[in-house]
């Protein structure tokens, strides 16, 4: 039974964003703060660890301090804290959950540890207040690419994925490659909406009926390959042709095993998740083929596709709920991986 009264602290700093939200029980959001360090990293091409690490630290009491001020409540009011404590920068998570431990020791109150990607699965319980389990979620993102079956709000089952590359990293690669300022999905999401999809054909792995891993790094090294042998033969690049084709294979593939994925188990519902998930193309696809096929399509509007806080204090909340807290001794695993829970 849901307590609406219950006032969960989140915190998030698994990467570039510092972000801290108050939420009264699992999908009320009274505050979202999020200070992304994205300028900040801009110029060296991507995140540089140790520089994040330093800037979380900057931030994380100012925005604590704001997301508490919008929320109009006071520490005193909060019942409980979340924060990530993985996967993603040992250092940027550090501060994260060093932050969570002072706090809910010095206020007496419990403390949840949250894994990363189980909350980007549940941004969409923020965004759709209908939507209940069972489903199957597509979490894709920078670091990874996964099919969940969504069985309840703590019970989940990992159908397939990433043997390499994942998806957002992929884009974040070959957009380096194409000299496109980082971070390189939105940048390929934009330049292939001027070039054809169908102009070259890039492969895609892993395709057959029933497998649902996924792998995109001989994807990347074909794009990579073509555009090297283009240079050496001292032939023009349509950036937008490659940036529409390498979008289009990716996407197939993700489409593909995603509705197979849906099948499969049985459901009628398919939940997009992860930083990819603000992707036009992909989205407006999903749509489309979701629709066809008599699949419930849900997705998180765009503050809640990235790294944000409110994610993390709406599964905070159902871990709670199932007794699921964590002691002081909780630390920072970087590698943490989105496993099956019964």
């Amino acid at each position: 039974m849901e307590d609406k009264a219950c006032l969960t602290l989140a915190i998030e700093s698994s990467c570039d964003e510092t972000s801290a939200a108050v939420l009264s029980g699992g999908r009320i959001i009274l505050s979202n703060v999020i200070s992304t360090q994205i300028p900040v990293h801009q110029k060296f091409g991507g995140v540089v660890p140790e520089i994040a690490s330093r800037k979380h630290i900057a931030n994380i009491m100012p925005v604590i301090d704001e997301a508490l001020r919008q929320a109009q409540v006071s520490l005193t009011d909060i019942n409980q804290i979340g924060v990530t404590y993985g996967p993603g920068l040992v250092g940027a998570l550090l501060v994260g959950v060093s932050a969570a431990k002072a706090l809910a020791f010095s206020l007496d109150i419990p403390l949840i540890g949250v894994n990363h990607l189980e909350g980007h699965i549940f941004a969409n319980f923020l965004a759709h207040p209908e939507l209940k389990p069972p489903f199957v979620a597509l979490v894709v993102s920078g670091g990874h690419t996964s099919l969940v079956h969504v069985k309840d709000y703590n019970t989940f089952y990992l159908i397939g994925q990433t043997r390499d590359d994942a998806a957002g990293e992929a884009f974040d690669k070959v957009a380096r490659v194409m000299g496109l300022p980082y971070p390189g999905g939105p940048q390929i999401d934009k330049l292939a909406k001027l070039g054809n999809a169908d102009a070259i054909a890039f492969p895609q792995a892993l395709s057959g009926k029933g497998n649902f891993e996924f792998s995109f790094s001989g994807l990347k090294s074909a794009v990579l390959n073509y555009l090297h042998n283009a240079e050496q033969k001292g032939e023009i690049v349509n950036k937008a042709d490659v940036a529409a084709s390498f979008q289009k294979a990716v996407i197939a593939v993700l489409i593909d095993k995603a509705l197979q994925a849906v099948e499969n188990a049985g459901l009628t519902k398919l939940v997009l998740a992860g930083g990819v998930a603000a992707n036009s193309a992909l989205e407006k696809q999903l749509k489309a083929s979701t629709e066809a096929a008599g699949v419930e399509f849900y997705y998180p509007n765009m503050i809640l596709c990235t790294d944000n806080a409110a994610m993390i204090g709406c599964r905070a909340y159902y871990q709670s709920l199932m007794g699921d807290f964590a002691n002081l001794y909780l630390n920072a695993i970087p590698n943490l991986k989105l496993t099956d829970k019964e």
